[in-house]
């Protein structure tokens, strides 16, 4: 339910004037969508939003990356058909970029913020990008609220400060963000280096088989390093001698021969358990038991080359996690379906309409399509070839085998929320998973966060979601910012 009053004059608009009657919740085709292309405050708030940084990333612009292969060391061909992935031992070139999510491009590497995990595949069939973060889950479940977020971890338009008024005012009037804040808050909040965290898909995505048979499935890279993160006297203190602590760590270790590596795991859902699971398996903001569906080891990535030039590889770079295969495709996350145009329009906006023109982005496989001109055209631009579809002069057609797999709707199309609103179990699980330093410090760190927040009602507001997660959580955090627990 939206916390606006629905009397107020001060009523939130589009653009044009016009009233928004949901914010909270996209325009789906019934509850699980997908998400419908007429939800025009979604396009306009995705579309401005990928418009207001130039010439930087909106997020993740300050980041560092690598060049490697990915070598399949599991058969997985029963459950996609994609050709990667398709033999053991095959191998496919790939380049990562890793990165922070609010700083500024000259921002320090050492900040407590979740870590991007973007990884791009040179397959035969085209690129692959899978682009995750180094956390399971996020803070929001639907596109729509992503701008709303950014803004908050951003900078106060009148003072250009960070603003932690506002980061605690969204997260207490968005419980659904209690999982991912507890990871932030925790010791993995501020990881040691690239090479030693984990990276995951975090959304939910759907494999398909030769056979049109599909499953939904999460995926979870393993570093072969170990998990090692910072204490956060010591990365405030790196943060200001080597702001660029985690790039130079990277780009050496690659330099000497010290190659970090990834195992690859995903985790297997039948289609029908959608409809039976006791979280939605599509909402961003939950993870799947591994005691219900094992981690399945896939692969194997490897990081063995520095780039030759970090403007030319690193920055202009650009992944979508809309840039499918032949057996993978989208599952009806909200989250995924905004991102699924918020980043190819990112990138036509910031690199150009060409983008995928670039060597760095420029796929194996040969491109035939009828995208013509446009800024930096700086290939053939189709030469004399024909330039549309249908035609009768022999160029490229539709390949009817590559349609993806069919799937239902149901429903009245609304701005639907998820049908599932525990913000709360998989939060206290987590908490309670900690050793008693662990949650000290988780709680140190938190109150640190939240003590500058000059409205006692924001922090009450948010104290009563950690003790909805955990009695213990809430009333620690409480006492140490010198407050009660409220009684509600």
């Amino acid at each position: 339910m939206s916390t606006s009053n629905q009397n107020s004059p001060n009523k939130l608009t589009t653009s044009t004037g016009a009233p928004v009657g949901d914010n909270q919740n996209s325009l789906t085709a019934g509850p699980r969508g997908p998400v419908l292309i007429q939800d025009v405050h979604l396009l306009e708030k995705l579309a401005h939003f990928n418009r207001e940084r130039v010439p930087e990333r909106v997020v993740h612009a300050k980041g560092a990356g690598a060049h490697g292969y990915f070598e399949v060391t599991q058969d997985v061909s029963r459950y996609t058909k994609a050709a990667f992935l398709s033999e053991v031992g095959k191998r496919t070139p790939m380049f990562i970029r890793f990165s922070t999510v609010a700083g500024e491009l000259g921002s320090a590497d050492t900040v407590r913020d979740p870590r991007g995990f973007a990884v791009k595949f040179y397959t035969e069939e085209g690129n692959y990008d899978l682009v995750g973060n180094n956390t399971p889950v996020f803070f929001i479940r639907d596109a729509i609220k992503f701008p709303d977020f950014i803004h908050t971890q951003k900078r106060h338009p009148q003072t250009h400060l960070k603003n932690p008024n506002a980061v605690w005012d969204f997260w207490s009037l968005s419980p659904e963000s209690l999982h991912q804040v507890t990871i932030l808050m925790s010791d993995r909040g501020i990881p040691a280096t690239y090479r030693h965290m984990h990276g995951f898909g975090s959304h939910t995505f759907k494999w398909v088989n030769a056979e049109g048979k599909g499953v939904w499935v999460k995926y979870h890279f393993k570093t072969e390093q170990g998990i090692k993160n910072l204490d956060v006297n010591v990365a405030a203190e790196i943060a200001g001698t080597n702001p660029d602590y985690h790039t130079e760590d990277l780009f050496n270790a690659i330099d000497k021969g010290d190659f970090p590596a990834w195992k690859l795991y995903v985790q297997i859902m039948p289609l029908e358990d959608a409809d039976t699971y006791r979280f939605d398996p599509f909402d961003v903001t939950k993870v799947w038991s591994q005691k219900d569906y094992p981690l399945i080891e896939v692969g194997r990535m490897v990081l063995n080359r520095n780039p030759e030039n970090y403007f030319a590889e690193v920055e202009q770079a650009t992944f979508s996690p809309g840039n499918f295969v032949s057996g993978i495709e989208a599952s009806p996350d909200k989250m995924l379906q905004g991102r699924l145009f918020a980043y190819s329009d990112a990138h036509r906006y910031r690199v150009g309409a060409n983008h995928n023109t670039l060597p760095i982005n420029r796929p194996v496989a040969e491109v035939r399509n009828n995208q013509r001109d446009g800024q930096m055209r700086a290939d053939g631009n189709g030469g004399s070839s024909t330039y549309y579809e249908p035609n009768s002069f022999g160029g490229p057609t539709e390949s009817p085998k590559d349609r993806i797999s069919p799937f239902e709707v149901s429903g009245y199309a609304n701005s639907t929320a998820y049908d599932h609103d525990d913000h709360y179990t998989q939060a206290g699980d987590l908490y309670r998973l900690l050793s008693e330093d662990e949650r000290t410090r988780l709680v140190a760190n938190v109150v640190g966060a939240m003590k500058p927040v000059e409205h006692d009602e924001i922090k009450l507001r948010q104290i009563a979601h950690f003790y909805k997660a955990d009695p213990e959580y809430g009333q620690r955090v409480a006492e140490g910012l010198g407050l009660q627990v409220p009684k509600a």
